[in-house]
């Protein structure tokens, strides 16, 4: 092979190797909003528990999968719903590409938790 095909193939791959480290980027990083919904929801479901912990929950889940600057962009709000009653938790996230030429990445998210009550 000559030179020019051998940059010319090794071009593509690092393109593609990158689009793929992304992808993957985007899946953790989506996977750590619904997991930081989860514990959220299930921290203030609670019988007794105190008001706020489901913002807690989220705050030390995010701080704890997506340390950084890369979960800065998530935006989560947290309410008990008085008609379940529920305890329901929403977010929204912006993940930044890692390059240029690859769009980024908005994502929604949302969970719910039946609030206990105590007997």
């Amino acid at each position: 092979m000559s030179t020019p095909a051998v940059i010319l193939a090794v071009g593509i791959a690092m393109i593609f190797f990158v689009a793929l480290a992304n992808l993957v980027l985007y899946q953790y990083a989506a996977g750590a909003v619904r997991a930081a919904l989860d514990q959220g929801v299930r921290a203030e479901s609670y019988a007794g528990a105190a008001p706020g912990m489901c913002q807690r929950g989220i705050e030390e889940t995010l701080d704890a999968l997506l340390g950084g600057s890369y979960g800065d962009r998530v935006v989560a709000t947290c309410f008990i719903d008085p008609t379940g009653p529920t305890v329901v938790a929403n977010a929204t996230a912006l993940f930044p590409s890692i390059a240029l030429w690859v769009p980024d990445y908005t994502f929604v998210a949302s969970a719910r938790a039946v609030k206990e009550v105590a007997p």
